[in-house]
C-alpha cells in the first residue's frame, strides 16, 4: 500500500468512527483507538504534506485566530417560523393548511424537536464542505466556515454526496454538559455567565479563534436540503428528506416522528413539554412541517413566514416577585457583578431568592429598579434572571423607586472602582480588598483546588476580618490555638459566645496540612489565575509537571498545550510575570506545598483510557470530586449526562434519573464496591 493510499484509508476510517460517535451516538472503538489513527494520520500528513486536502479530519481547527467575518448573501433567503403558544393555536394553524389546501382530510406532519441554538446553512461542493454561515437576517449572514469546521458532528466530506453544490440547514447548540462546564469556568474565573445555551452557542460561533470554539464543545443538528431541484431522486417528502440527509452522514436529531392529523401533533407537544429536560440539548418547543413537500408549493409563503411550518413553544419557566434591593458582588479578581435580591418564590423545583443582573449596561437597557415587581425566569431551566420590570406596577410619583447607579467605590473595601475599555466589568484593583481575600480564599479551599474542609465563609470571614490570613501562604502558619479561640456566633440573650472550639480547630489543621500534597494540578486551579478552570489548570499540570517550569514557559509553549489558547496563554503568562504573585508561589513552596504534577505524565498506565463515566448518587467513602479525579488519574474521562457512549454509570446512595437512563440505554453500571475494586491499581 503506497502513502497515499495508507492516508486514504485513515481518512476514511476516522471519517467512519465521526460519524459513530457524533451523529449515531453508537461508537465502535474506544477514544484512545480513535485518538491513536488520527496521530497516525497527523504523522503522514506532517511527512508529506503535499498530500494534505482542506477535507482531511486533521483540518478542523486552524492555527490562527481569524480577523474578523465577512457577510455572505443566503441563495435562498432563511426565513423564520411563526410561533404558536398553546394547543388552540395549534389547531387553528392546522385548519389554515387544510384550507389553503382545498382539503377536510387529515394532514400528514413532521413533528420534530426545537433546538435552542443557532440556525447555521452548510455548502458542500462534490461532497466537500465549503462553507458555513449563520442565518443572519435572513437575506445575508457571517461566514463563521473557520468555525463551522471545528464542530465534530458536521462532516467535511459526506457519503453518497451528490454531484455539483449542495445547501444543508440546521441548527448549531451547545450539548448541556458543555453548557454547564463552560459557565462553571465562567464563574471560577470572575466572568459574566451565559444566560442559556443558545446565547453560548451564538457567543460561541461569533468567537474570532476557531481553537476556543473547538474547545467548547459545540454540536449540531441538521433538517433541511437546499439545491437539488434537478436532481431526479429528490424525496417528496420532509421525512425523506431526514432520512437522505442521515445517508449522507449528517446529524439529523432522532426524536423526530410521522403525525396524521393535528391531534397526533398535540400528543407529540404534549410528551415533549414533560420529557424535555430529559435530553442532553435544550428544546423550546416542536417544529410541526408539512410532511409533502408538493403541497408545501402550493401553500407558499408570506414574506417572512412559510405557510406550511409553525414552531409550538413550550411555556416559559417563569414567576412574578418583588426585587428588595441590588446589592454589588465582588468576585476574586476584582469584578463587581449586580446581584437582584428577591422575594423569595419557588419556580422550576427550587426557592429563588437572587438573580444575577450581569452588568449596569443590562439594568439600564431593561429599566429595572429596586421596588419592582420583576418577572424572573430560570434561564435555560439552570440559572436564574430578571427578564424584565412589570412597569404597570411601578408606583408613580411620590415614593418611585430611584434608577440603580452604578456606586463609584468598592462596597468592600472602598477602593475606586474602574472599569477597562474593552470590558463592561467594573473592577476593584485592591489585591487586598477583603471581599477579593475572602473569595480567593474561598476559591483556593474549595474541593476542585485545595479540597481544605472545613474552611467555609463563616470562619473565612473572621480570619481575613482579624488579619490573621492576607494571602493563601499565610494559611500554613495557622495555629490550632489561635483558631480555637475565634468566635463563630455573638452570644445571645446572655450565653457565651460559640467559638470554634480546639477539637474542630485541629481538624482544620490537620486538613490544611494535608493540603499540602494537593498538587501541581490543584494548586494552579487554586491560585485563581484569570480564564484558568479546573479543565485547563490539569492540561497545564500534565504538559509541564512542575511549577517551576510552568512558571518559566512564554506564551508560544503555553498555547502549545491542548485546551489553553491564546487568552488562557496570556493570563497565565501575565499572573507569572507579577512579582507579587511570584513571591507567592515562592511563599507557599516554603511553606511545603508540592510543587509538582500528581497525575501521570502522558505515557504512564492509564487503565481507564478511553472509558467515559457517569456519577449518581452519593458513595461512601469518597466525595464526588475524589471519585473524578480517580478516573481522571487513570486516564479515563467523566461526563455529567448519560448516552451510548458512555462506558460505565457509577451509582451510589439515592441515585437519580441517570441510573433510569443507564438501564433505559444498557449503560453498565457500578455500585461503589465495584468502581473501588476498578481504580484500585
Amino acid at each position: 500500500m503506497t502513502v497515499a493510499e495508507r492516508i486514504d484509508d485513515l481518512r476514511r476510517r476516522i471519517r467512519h468512527h465521526e460519524e459513530r460517535y457524533y451523529v449515531l451516538d453508537d461508537p465502535e472503538i474506544s477514544d484512545a483507538e480513535f485518538d491513536a489513527l488520527v496521530k497516525q494520520l497527523e504523522a503522514l500528513e506532517h511527512a508529506h504534506p503535499d498530500l494534505v486536502t482542506s477535507d482531511s479530519p486533521t483540518q478542523r481547527v486552524g492555527g490562527r485566530p481569524v480577523e474578523g467575518f465577512s457577510t455572505v448573501e443566503h441563495a435562498q433567503a432563511m426565513l423564520s417560523l411563526d410561533n404558536v403558544y398553546d394547543e388552540t393555536e395549534l389547531r387553528a394553524f392546522d385548519e389554515r393548511v387544510r384550507k389553503g389546501l382545498g382539503t377536510p382530510e387529515p394532514i400528514t406532519y413532521i413533528a420534530e424537536l426545537k433546538i435552542d441554538g443557532l440556525s447555521i446553512a452548510l455548502t458542500y461542493e462534490h461532497g466537500v464542505l465549503t462553507r458555513g454561515v449563520t442565518r443572519g437576517d435572513g437575506a445575508r449572514g457571517e461566514d463563521v466556515t473557520s468555525n463551522v469546521r471545528t464542530i465534530r458532528a458536521i462532516p467535511l466530506r459526506l457519503k453518497e454526496a451528490p454531484a455539483g453544490r449542495i445547501e444543508v440547514r440546521g441548527e448549531v447548540y451547545l450539548p448541556r454538559a458543555s453548557f454547564e462546564r463552560l459557565n462553571r469556568e465562567r464563574e471560577e474565573n470572575d466572568e459574566p455567565l451565559f444566560a442559556n445555551p443558545r446565547n453560548a452557542a451564538a457567543g460561541t460561533m461569533r468567537n474570532l479563534d476557531p481553537a476556543a470554539v473547538a474547545r467548547r464543545g459545540l454540536s449540531c443538528f441538521v433538517y433541511q436540503l437546499v439545491g437539488l431541484d434537478a436532481d431526479p431522486t429528490l424525496p417528496t417528502s420532509h421525512a425523506g428528506v431526514l432520512d437522505r440527509l442521515r445517508r449522507m452522514s449528517l446529524p439529523v436529531e432522532r426524536h423526530w416522528r410521522t403525525c396524521e392529523g393535528v391531534d397526533a401533533v398535540v400528543d407529540f407537544c404534549r410528551e415533549w413539554a414533560e420529557a424535555r429536560n430529559s435530553l442532553d440539548f435544550e428544546t423550546d418547543g416542536v417544529v410541526v412541517k408539512v410532511d409533502d413537500l408538493g403541497q408545501r408549493t402550493a401553500l407558499g409563503a408570506t414574506s417572512k413566514f412559510p405557510r406550511w411550518a409553525i414552531a409550538f413553544k413550550f411555556p416559559a419557566q417563569q414567576a412574578t416577585t418583588r426585587l428588595l434591593r441590588i446589592e454589588l458582588q465582588v468576585g476574586r479578581t476584582g469584578a463587581v457583578t449586580p446581584v437582584a435580591v428577591l422575594d423569595p418564590v419557588f419556580l422550576a423545583g427550587s426557592t429563588i431568592s437572587l438573580a444575577t443582573l450581569h452588568n449596569e449596561q443590562e439594568i439600564a437597557r431593561k429599566d429595572i429598579r429596586p421596588g419592582d415587581m420583576v418577572l424572573i425566569e430560570k434561564g435555560g431551566d439552570v440559572i436564574p434572571k430578571v427578564v424584565k420590570p412589570i412597569t404597570s406596577l411601578r408606583p408613580q410619583g411620590a415614593g418611585e423607586p430611584a434608577s440603580f447607579v452604578m456606586p463609584a467605590k468598592c462596597p468592600s473595601c472602598g477602593s475606586r472602582l474602574r472599569k477597562p475599555e474593552e470590558e463592561v466589568v467594573w473592577r476593584c484593583e485592591n489585591t487586598s480588598c477583603p471581599a477579593r481575600v475572602r473569595r480567593s480564599l474561598l476559591h483556593f479551599a474549595g474541593r476542585r483546588a485545595m479540597d481544605i474542609e472545613g474552611l467555609g465563609d463563616a470562619l473565612v470571614e473572621q480570619i481575613v476580618a482579624r488579619e490573621m490570613v492576607r494571602d493563601f501562604a499565610d494559611l500554613y502558619r495557622l495555629e490550632t490555638d489561635a483558631l480555637a479561640a475565634l468566635e463563630l456566633e455573638s452570644g445571645k440573650d446572655g450565653q457565651k459566645p460559640r467559638r470554634l472550639g480546639a477539637k474542630v480547630a485541629a481538624k482544620l489543621v490537620e486538613q490544611i496540612e494535608r493540603s499540602r500534597q494537593a498538587g501541581l494540578e490543584r494548586l494552579v486551579f487554586g491560585l485563581g489565575i484569570r480564564h484558568v478552570g479546573e479543565r485547563g489548570a490539569q492540561a497545564l499540570a500534565r504538559a509541564f509537571e512542575s511549577m517551576a517550569s510552568l512558571m518559566a514557559a512564554d506564551v508560544e509553549a503555553l498555547q502549545a498545550v491542548p485546551d489553553v489558547g491564546p487568552v488562557v496563554a496570556q493570563s497565565v503568562r501575565r499572573f507569572f510575570d507579577e512579582p507579587r504573585n511570584r513571591r507567592l508561589v515562592e511563599r507557599l513552596a516554603g511553606a511545603g506545598v508540592a510543587m509538582e504534577a500528581t497525575q501521570p505524565a502522558a505515557g504512564g498506565p492509564q487503565p481507564l483510557a478511553g472509558r467515559t463515566f457517569v456519577l449518581t448518587g452519593t458513595l461512601s467513602s469518597m466525595t464526588r470530586e475524589e471519585a473524578q479525579a480517580a478516573i481522571e488519574r487513570l486516564g479515563g474521562k467523566v461526563s455529567s449526562s448519560v448516552s451510548r457512549k458512555t462506558s460505565y454509570v457509577v451509582v451510589g446512595a439515592e441515585p437519580g434519573s441517570k441510573l433510569e437512563k443507564a438501564r433505559a440505554l444498557q449503560v453498565p453500571t457500578l455500585d461503589e464496591d465495584a468502581f473501588k475494586r476498578l481504580i484500585i491499581t
